[in-house]
């Protein structure tokens, strides 16, 4: 089966960001299919003009350079995305394939998707990232009558031109189906615990710690992802403050970038605690996130105060599975039921810092606690969230959306 595989933040291991169109596209060719990944060089470090190929661990990759980061305003965030979707459009039709594969967001990536799908009679596979436009909405990024409207139009066009449509989490797959969409069309197929990748280097914990003269054998909270409007770092350097007066010990290590991470290190400037308890680094490789991740004593997921982010399917909960971590997170929905119900790690208030801390502090005194928070954790990401074994159930719905066409 040769797959086309449209995702515009497609991410190798020795970049920062999410890999999972890399780690299930690998595998895909592991099965024996050809994989064409059709993407966007979005760091600016390649050079080149126009489309370039690749060989990237026996996927064929097609690059286009096309600038963007998070700390991009609205408006030349859409030009990005939309200039992608024209280019890649056409660029995709000339190619060749048995099924195509659309990784959302952005949303405007269903544009090629559809294209590529009808010019090559070959069925749609849409994956769904996060529910869009039902974010940008609430995060006010979308505002005006006119781009909601068009926003759920296009939504509503990419879900009924899909063969199949996979959601991140259950509570994905319920929004797609609020909108109309039959449910034996919407799979979820979630996030996933790479352990492999993550119990590789058993030293990989030791080497960080030892090169870090401010933490020693300290305890270790860990946040490392975006720097977004949607992740509420900040809410981590309230919590640092309040650690300070609590127990001064704890170290917390926010890594990452994007549009807010200027403002949190000011946050964290003004209230005393940068470089004191709180520590930030800039975006770093997946080889390195997972010395991050050994070296933490709990791993860290956030968002800000609104309902419908709390139906993502955070990388840093199924990472810190992976790495054997309990996991903190400061929101509700699915997560929050999955490590209440599995004891995986703790659930703290998203608008009560002190709270929070103390809680924390809690949490991190229970060595005996920790550990089982944090081997269940190991278990749960094994069963349940394999990387080999979510890559396998997608594989799956590609297969047969390509037999049924």
């Amino acid at each position: 089966m040769k797959i086309i595989y449209l995702h515009q933040y497609f991410n190798t291991p020795e970049m920062s960001g999410s890999t999972r169109s890399y780690e299930m596209a690998k595998r895909m060719v592991r099965r024996g299919h050809t994989v064409e990944m059709i993407t966007a060089r979005t760091d600016g470090l390649s050079g080149r003009n126009g489309w370039f190929v690749e060989d990237v661990d026996g996927i064929k990759v097609h690059w286009l350079n096309v600038r963007y980061d998070n700390s991009m305003g609205i408006v030349r965030r859409l030009i990005a995305f939309l200039l992608f979707s024209f280019r890649a459009s056409i660029y995709a039709s000339r190619l060749q394939g048995d099924v195509v594969l659309a990784s959302s967001t952005p949303l405007t990536i269903s544009i090629p998707g559809v294209r590529v799908s009808r010019k090559l009679k070959a069925p749609l596979v849409l994956e769904v990232r996060d529910l869009w436009p039902e974010v940008p909405i609430a995060m006010g990024a979308l505002r005006l009558p006119g781009s909601i409207f068009c926003a759920r139009r296009l939504e509503a066009w990419a879900y009924r031109c899909a063969k199949r449509i996979i959601a991140l989490s259950p509570d994905m797959r319920k929004g797609v189906i609020a909108t109309g969409v039959p449910q034996d069309k919407v799979v979820c197929i979630p996030n996933s615990a790479d352990v492999e990748l993550f119990q590789g280097d058993g030293a990989a914990g030791g080497r960080f710690r030892a090169e870090q003269s401010w933490l020693g054998d300290k305890p270790l909270v860990l946040y490392a992802g975006t720097f977004g409007r949607v992740n509420g770092v900040d809410f981590m350097v309230h919590m640092a403050a309040a650690m300070r007066q609590l127990n001064p010990d704890v170290r917390f290590l926010a890594v990452g970038g994007g549009a807010k991470f200027g403002e949190v290190r000011e946050l964290a400037s003004d209230l005393g605690v940068l470089n004191e308890n709180f520590f930030m680094e800039r975006a770093v490789s997946k080889a390195r996130v997972v010395e991050l991740f050994a070296a933490a004593t709990v791993c860290c997921s956030w968002v800000v105060g609104l309902e419908p982010l709390w139906k993502n399917s955070a990388n840093k909960l199924f990472d810190a599975m992976a790495a054997g971590k309990p996991v903190v997170i400061n929101y509700r929905g699915w997560q929050k039921d999955l490590i209440d119900q599995e004891g995986i790690g703790l659930v703290v208030p998203v608008d009560d810092a002190d709270l929070a801390a103390r809680m924390l502090d809690s949490f991190l005194s229970d060595e005996i606690g920790l550990k089982k928070a944090g081997e269940a954790a190991f278990s749960l990401g094994k069963a349940r969230f394999s990387r080999d074994m979510l890559a396998a159930e997608m594989i799956e719905v590609l297969e047969r959306a390509a037999q049924s066409s």
